[in-house]
């Protein structure tokens, strides 16, 4: 029984052949094409109405040298946010529960924004590593504190994320095994722990979004630090 809780988050295949990267590009099948029309439906409309929203908060902390990284982190904030909320639906895959995926989209990210910041202003960038003003005595192991923590930051990024959607998916399977096994045996406590589920699943959309937005939004943080 432990073992077939934590099955859905081993990547699915067919003939040997892993479908992740459907999973992956399936999203994109949501997204609005492009269209000489003036006037669309209410959805594409919908659709470009979220996509402005989400540029606009991404591009807020950013000066005008960041906006040109706009495209970059819409996409993979859109990208982000429909696989979570795909996984949500039943007998689905998802791959942001894969620490493997989320640190091959953390990784270079912040390694570019860290590669940024020491090519047009590497006093400042150096200068992160040691606060004014600190004694003497304490130099070595500052440079240290921060370098580490600077070096752990596309760890934090993947780890935050896989974290989150995993224990999500979890008590959401737990919960939703336990409804069917009461169900026979004790209806009215079944009744109310599918009342929980409900309630777990609106919570778990939430976490969905915006672990989504928290991703995309350290990473605008990293990139303000060294631009």
């Amino acid at each position: 029984m432990n073992l077939s809780f934590f099955d859905q988050f081993s990547s699915p295949s067919l003939l040997g052949i892993p479908l992740i990267l459907i999973a992956m590009t399936f999203p994109a099948l949501l997204l609005p094409s492009p269209d000489n029309r003036w006037v669309t439906n209410r959805l594409s409309t919908l659709q470009l109405w979220f996509i402005n929203l989400i540029t606009k908060q991404l591009m807020t902390p950013l000066n005008k040298k960041g906006h040109k990284w706009a495209l970059i982190l819409t996409s993979l904030m859109i990208f982000l946010l429909l696989i979570n909320l795909l996984g949500l639906l039943p007998y689905t895959f998802t791959p942001t529960t894969q620490l493997s995926m989320n640190l091959a989209l953390a990784f270079p990210l912040w390694l570019a924004t860290l590669l940024i910041g020491l090519r047009n202003q590497p006093s400042t960038s150096l200068g992160h590593l040691l606060p004014e003003g600190t004694p003497t005595l304490l130099i070595p192991a500052l440079v240290l504190i921060e370098t580490t923590s600077l070096l752990i930051r596309p760890l934090a990024l993947g780890v935050r994320l896989t974290a989150n959607l995993t224990a999500g998916h979890l008590l959401i399977q737990l919960i939703s095994t336990a409804t069917v096994a009461l169900f026979s045996t004790m209806p009215a406590v079944s009744l109310l722990t599918l009342l929980v589920l409900f309630l777990l699943t609106i919570l778990e959309i939430a976490v969905a979004m915006i672990q989504a937005y928290v991703f995309v939004l350290l990473l605008s943080l990293y990139l303000q630090e060294n631009i």
